[in-house]
């Protein structure tokens, strides 16, 4: 954390947001042995106070307020002089020099812009809370994410007790890491295993689902991909993606249409990733298409094969990034048998690991190996 950072943390309504910056200024005040300041436009003192005390804060140095005007917020900042302030949320802050509504793009603009010059000023970490739009971005996203240092997602389920901390913008260090939490009555707990939200090892004979190996950042992360193929007699098929990007679906059929001749398009297909975890890349191609071979043809994996691979238009497999760094790390969670690309194997020295790896060129040679992997 940098002095005079401006740190816009999103998420949806009811997912922790408000739990989560509590603990973090919680932390920083311990941590530092300076003041904070919990800045509130939704909750009354009462609430906060609440919250703090169900989740243990330590009230020397916690201070609240509950206010909307940021001409009186910026007096009580000049007032307290804290160290660490929360802002909870923008959308509900609101200047007078503006005639608009709380949460226009104006106010949120002017806003923003003022207190950035303020905490720049007096040298002071700011926290500030942005809600979700239905199209799940950030609210007014393109004026807030230029002006602040670091935009991090906080991601989750509400009937799902895990959640995920996700950077997407960080002016002093990496972005795309994760922090993967458990939301407990006493807030949130880091969770040290993760292997076991994304993945179910005790499933034994069920098809439609694979595993691969995704990185978030530097973090090697073991999922299922799960497919579900059921016929549909009423015109062409649906198509339902959660947690892959639907585009990346459609381009997976056509492929399997083309290059495999089984033609999926009165059927209705469904994809999910096991634990809710977001995937952009196409490092799970490979899986992808696995797991819809598995349901189509009513087989199972064994459910220690990690699949890995990026699939080409013209049906190549093609190699990933840092495959040694996720071998090791599938090592050392017990993992033993890869499918993945020859290429990519072939870019590895030196690798002794002790693992059964099989490789493939294209997916025209898929066949031979689902025999190999297919229970």
């Amino acid at each position: 954390m940098i002095e005079g950072g401006l740190y816009l943390i999103g998420g949806e309504p009811g997912v922790g947001k408000s739990t989560l910056i509590t603990l973090v200024l919680n932390n920083l005040n311990v941590l530092h042995k300076k003041r904070g300041l919990y800045i509130s436009g939704e909750e009354s003192l009462s609430q906060i106070g609440r919250r703090a005390l169900r989740l243990g804060v330590e009230k020397k140095n916690f201070l609240m307020l509950n206010e909307t005007s940021l001409q009186t917020i910026i007096e009580q900042i000049n007032l307290i002089k804290p160290s660490f302030i929360v802002l909870d949320s923008i959308q509900t802050t609101i200047s007078d020099e503006i005639a608009s509504p709380a949460g226009s793009i104006s106010q949120v603009r002017e806003v923003t812009h003022e207190l950035m010059n303020k905490v720049k000023e007096k040298n002071i970490s700011c926290f500030i809370v942005g809600h979700i739009t239905k199209e799940g971005s950030i609210a007014g996203p393109k004026i807030l994410e230029h002006m602040v240092d670091t935009v991090i997602y906080f991601e989750g389920d509400q009937s799902n007790q895990y959640r995920l901390l996700r950077s997407v913008k960080n002016r002093f260090g990496s972005t795309n890491e994760i922090g993967i939490f458990k939301m407990s009555e006493k807030g949130l707990r880091e969770v040290v295993n993760p292997l076991s939200i994304f993945i179910n090892k005790t499933k034994k004979n069920s098809y439609g689902n694979s595993l691969s190996c995704v990185l978030q950042g530097l973090r090697p992360l073991v999922i299922e991909v799960q497919a579900l193929i059921v016929d549909n007699q009423y015109g062409n098929g649906k198509r339902v993606s959660q947690g892959i990007d639907n585009n990346r679906v459609v381009m997976i059929l056509a492929i399997i249409k083309k290059y495999l001749n089984i033609d999926l398009i009165t059927s209705d297909i469904y994809i999910n990733t096991g634990g809710g975890l977001k995937i952009v890349s196409s490092e799970m191609d490979l899986s992808l298409l696995i797991s819809i071979l598995s349901s189509y043809k009513c087989k199972s994996l064994y459910r220690d094969y990690i699949i890995l691979g990026e699939i080409s238009l013209t049906g190549e497999v093609k190699p990933i990034p840092n495959l040694e760094t996720r071998l090791r790390e599938l090592k050392h969670l017990g993992f033993k048998n890869i499918l993945t690309s020859k290429v990519s194997l072939e870019e590895i020295t030196n690798l002794s690991l002790d693992l059964n790896i099989k490789t493939i060129d294209h997916i025209t040679e898929i066949n031979p190996i689902i025999d190999k992997v297919f229970q």
